[in-house]
């Protein structure tokens, strides 16, 4: 018997982090945590660690399309997600497959900024972001930095982050998820999910002192591998809020504190 034979496939399209904390590595992780079984296709290929990001290779947009294009041969995917595309011709090579890619939910997490600060996406690559991908997603997973390139508004308090998960929502057809775990203040960590079946505000304990890098791709893909396991929208964000959860609390028992 071959590793998914009788488990869901998902698909994750993202850049390599070498030190293994985001991106492909966190997401594959995630995948194998909540028993699906993890493809990829790679993006980019970077050399980090938590604290910085010291170079960054761009894989050719044929070279992503490829690999997506192989996994989707053999398997397919019953769920997929994005991360780190980069550019604006991958990210225009993704939405060129996933518009005759009928039936599989996309995860689209804009990833535009590294935790250590660098800058991931190209300048050029919001537009193509906006226009071309962003229609095509299930659920979008912005942070509340990239919430607020996407809206044009600065999000300060709850009732902000359902201010713009609506204005993404409506703006571009997907469902949205924005999540305040940045947000400074309290004792729970609040998101806001908005989507053609309704609204709903998603929080769990706040756990501090721990370090986040890599904590929005295990989120995001959490919410792939329950799409994949066929729960809702609404189902899926649930129970990935509270795995997030339950993978940082387990690093603050460790103590696998920020420095």
């Amino acid at each position: 018997m071959t590793p998914y034979e009788g488990k869901p496939v998902a698909l994750t399209i993202a850049g390599s982090d070498s030190g293994g904390g985001a991106g492909i590595q966190a997401d594959l992780k995630t995948f194998a945590a909540l028993g699906v079984h993890g493809t990829s296709a790679i993006t980019c290929v970077t050399a980090q660690n938590p604290r910085a990001i010291s170079r960054l290779e761009a894989c050719s947009p044929k070279m992503v399309r490829a690999q997506i294009e192989a996994v989707f041969s053999y398997f397919p995917p019953a769920a997929a997600k994005t991360g780190l595309l980069h550019s604006a011709a991958i990210m225009r090579e993704v939405a060129r497959f996933f518009r005759q890619a009928k039936g599989v939910p996309l995860v689209v997490d804009p990833v535009m900024i590294a935790t250590s600060g660098r800058r991931l996406m190209q300048r050029d690559a919001l537009g193509t972001l906006r226009r071309e991908l962003l229609p095509l997603a299930a659920l979008v997973t912005p942070n509340l930095a990239e919430a607020e390139v996407l809206t044009g508004r600065k999000i300060r308090a709850p009732e902000d982050l359902r201010a713009a998960a609506r204005t993404i929502c409506q703006t571009y057809g997907c469902a949205a998820l924005v999540k305040g775990g940045h947000m400074a203040g309290g004792n729970m960590a609040v998101d806001f999910l908005c989507g053609a079946e309704g609204e709903w505000m998603v929080s769990a304990p706040r756990v501090r002192g721990v370090a986040p890098h890599g904590a929005g791709c295990a989120y995001s893909a959490a919410i792939t591998a329950w799409l994949a396991r066929g729960k809702s929208p609404r189902e899926a964000v649930g129970l990935a809020r509270t795995y997030i959860a339950g993978v940082l609390a387990a690093l603050r028992r460790a103590g696998q504190l920020t420095k």
